[in-house]
């Protein structure tokens, strides 16, 4: 882990898309900008942690039961000869 010291203004740059600017700094709390391309995710760290629990349990699913859901949506087949 790199470890910085940045004053209140002071910024860091990552490779040449990305730069974090210390905007403000109270009490035991520091504010941070971030500049980087729209197609960046930047999450809070407990935000992405949710993110990944998610994605984990969605792909867990069992292949029954992505069948038995398949076909709750899928529209039902007309037999020939029905009205």
């Amino acid at each position: 882990m790199l470890v910085l010291t940045r004053k209140l203004g002071e910024s860091i740059a990552i490779d040449d898309h990305i730069k974090i600017r210390v905007v403000q700094i109270k009490g035991k709390q520091v504010r941070l900008g971030i500049e980087a391309p729209k197609e960046t995710k930047i999450h809070r760290e407990e935000v992405y942690l949710a993110i990944q629990d998610t994605n984990k349990q969605s792909a867990e699913v069992s292949s029954e039961k992505t069948r038995a859901i398949s076909k709750l949506l899928s529209p039902e087949k007309k037999t020939s000869g029905s009205n």
